[in-house]
């Protein structure tokens, strides 16, 4: 479904010196402000996707910088220098909320702009936040690269100078109308940004005057690199400052930002899995992250999520992060929690025992941790929704979402009754299905990020007489993680799938053995038991692996040396392995 251009409610001009700014509101104009400043090549239709997720809390005020869209345009490169634009922006500012400060999102060069603002004296009466996207202070940079070259630390500089190599044909005259007039088409443009941050091109908002805007916009190169980098000012302000990083930004590399906190009071960081133009691929993400310091600074308690962004505060891996984990009542889920809290996560463990959950709880207090137990039968759609909501409302949205819950089963295929198929299914693989949808779905709407992590077994790529129904459900887990991890990467989702091989937990001694009576069911359990005990490899090597995976971003995950061999044995050999199923059984 195409998406709707935002109506201003509001059009007018506002005046900064000879330049008549183009400007747009939106929303309830007594609410608090948030003021959109657009870079390069854009005009406040870079902010379309946005404008509408904020514009549900705030009064949102979008222009054209000057220059761009139906604001005043130049050719004087001097018209084009950081000062001015700050100039515009406080005239801007007091025109919409006079007397009150307002709170900036700003991108690319409108951040280089702003910048320059939060720098001015008169920035703390007007500003009340600055959340930076994908454009640095000029002069921190400069002063930046000076400090690693006089250590003789080369690298950071260098690679920046790389990404940046493009502005030095910004900057040569007449030169880039030539080479560059195929990239300025609208369509052309829509398919090439997309195509950097992972995005369709339609999701790429474009005005009317794009092609104009393209080449004379370059100027602003001209006026202001070589100055501010060659000749970089101290400057420090005093207003709260969040920087919004994408970690696959092809101009501005993470690195250029390392010593921001020297010149600024106040400093939130936060890093995500995107590429330059956030606006157009990650708009929940900024507007949930303008949201929450926005709300912060004006006295509401901070979330978890921002209270880990801020630069400066000590903390454990995981502290203010919120974990849910199904199936917490024992064995991998238990050891799970319990490496998360020493990490300092907030758990929620779910189990369909709930006596079990409330224990790994009390380990997880005992241990100085807060976890949080509820009762849970994963392969209940409309009660996983229920008990999703019932965490949303009462903890928030999980930072991590460990699929855990699972339950074992063996026999010959034709002795498993269809019920006790679709069981394993319901559990196995509806239960992990379950919880991406409803904790996946609200990860994904927050725009944050996160980890989700689905549990899926050894089984799921070895092919075994007797293990129908169990190595069936994991294969589809398995498959099934693979599908979301595609489709939430633009969310900045990450889906971590693990993998184990033998090892003890109680999922043993309760596997379900179908075509047998009870007594051999019993004998079978205990014999099992027995022989993963002697394997001598817990559940907590396994809670070790999954977190381990979310710190590093790990995607397929065999942990145990058997799951390691055969995860590449299956794929150099699968007929082999296909071969010694059909002639050896393990039940």
């Amino acid at each position: 479904m195409t998406e709707q251009i935002p109506v201003p409610d509001v059009e007018r001009t506002v005046r900064s010196g000879e330049f008549e700014l183009a400007v747009y509101e939106y929303g309830e104009p007594s609410a608090d402000t948030v003021v959109l400043v657009h870079g390069w090549p854009d005009d406040h239709h870079l902010w379309d996707r946005v404008i509408p997720l904020l514009a549900k809390r705030f009064h949102v005020v979008a222009y054209d910088t000057r220059g761009h869209g139906r604001s005043t345009r130049t050719r004087r490169t001097e018209d084009y220098r950081l000062d001015r634009f700050a100039a515009d922006f406080f005239a801007v500012a007091e025109a919409v909320s006079p007397g009150r400060p307002v709170h900036v999102l700003a991108h690319d060069w409108g951040s280089v702009q702003m910048w320059e603002a939060v720098c001015e004296p008169q920035a703390e009466a007007r500003i009340a936040s600055f959340t930076s996207v994908s454009g640095p202070n000029l002069d921190h940079m400069g002063k930046w690269m000076r400090s690693r070259l006089s250590r003789g630390a080369a690298w950071g500089p260098f690679t920046q100078l790389l990404s940046s190599g493009y502005t030095f044909l910004f900057m040569t005259p007449g030169v880039p109308r030539v080479l560059l007039r195929p990239l300025s088409a609208a369509t052309v443009w829509q398919r090439f940004v997309g195509l950097m941050n992972e995005t369709a091109p339609e999701n790429v908002k474009l005005g009317p005057t794009f092609r104009e805007d393209f080449f004379d916009g370059m100027r602003i190169y001209r006026a202001n690199i070589l100055q501010r980098l060659l000749n970089a000012r101290e400057r420090r302000t005093e207003v709260p400052v969040q920087l919004i990083i994408a970690r696959r930004d092809v101009a501005v590399r993470p690195a250029g930002y390392d010593d921001s906190k020297k010149w600024t009071a106040r400093l939130w960081r936060r890093e995500v899995g995107g590429g330059h133009w956030l606006p157009f691929s990650h708009p929940e993400l900024l507007a949930t992250a303008t949201t929450e310091l926005a709300d912060s600074i004006g006295g509401s308690a901070a979330p978890r999520s921002l209270r880990r962004a801020e630069v400066g505060r000590e903390r454990r891996p995981f502290e203010d992060q919120l974990v849910v984990i199904t199936g917490g009542g024992s064995g991998i889920g238990r050891e799970t929690a319990l490496e998360f809290a020493r990490r300092g996560a907030e758990l929620v463990l779910s189990d369909i025992n709930l006596d079990a959950a409330k224990e790994s709880a009390e380990l997880v207090t005992a241990a100085g941790g807060v976890a949080h137990a509820y009762a849970l039968d994963v392969s209940d759609e409309t009660a996983v929704a229920e008990h999703a909501a019932a965490v949303l409302a009462a903890h928030g949205v999980p930072d991590v979402l460990v699929n855990n819950a699972g339950i074992g089963q063996a026999g010959d295929f034709f002795a498993t009754s269809a019920s006790e198929f679709d069981r394993v299914l319901r559990v196995n693989l509806g239960g992990v299905i379950n919880g991406c949808r409803t904790f996946g779905a609200a990860m994904a709407e927050r725009g944050l990020g996160g980890h989700i992590v689905n549990l899926s077994s050894m089984a799921a790529y070895t092919p075994q007489r007797g293990f129908s129904a169990y190595s069936t459900s994991k294969s589809a887990v398995f498959m099934f993680s693979d599908c979301l991890r595609a489709e939430l990467a633009g969310k900045g989702i990450a889906v971590h799938t693990i993998c184990p091989g033998i090892v003890h937990t109680n999922i043993v001694a309760t596997t379900k053995f179908s075509g047998v009576s009870a007594e051999e069911e019993a004998r079978k359990q205990a014999k099992y038991d027995n022989l993963y005990r002697m394997r001598s490899y817990g559940p907590e090597k396994v809670a070790t692996q999954i977190v381990r995976a979310v710190e590093r971003d790990r995607a397929v995950v065999p942990v145990t040396p058997e799951a390691h061999l055969q995860y590449h044995f299956n794929r150099l050999a699968p007929a082999v392995a296909r071969f010694f199923a059909a002639r050896v059984k393990l039940t």
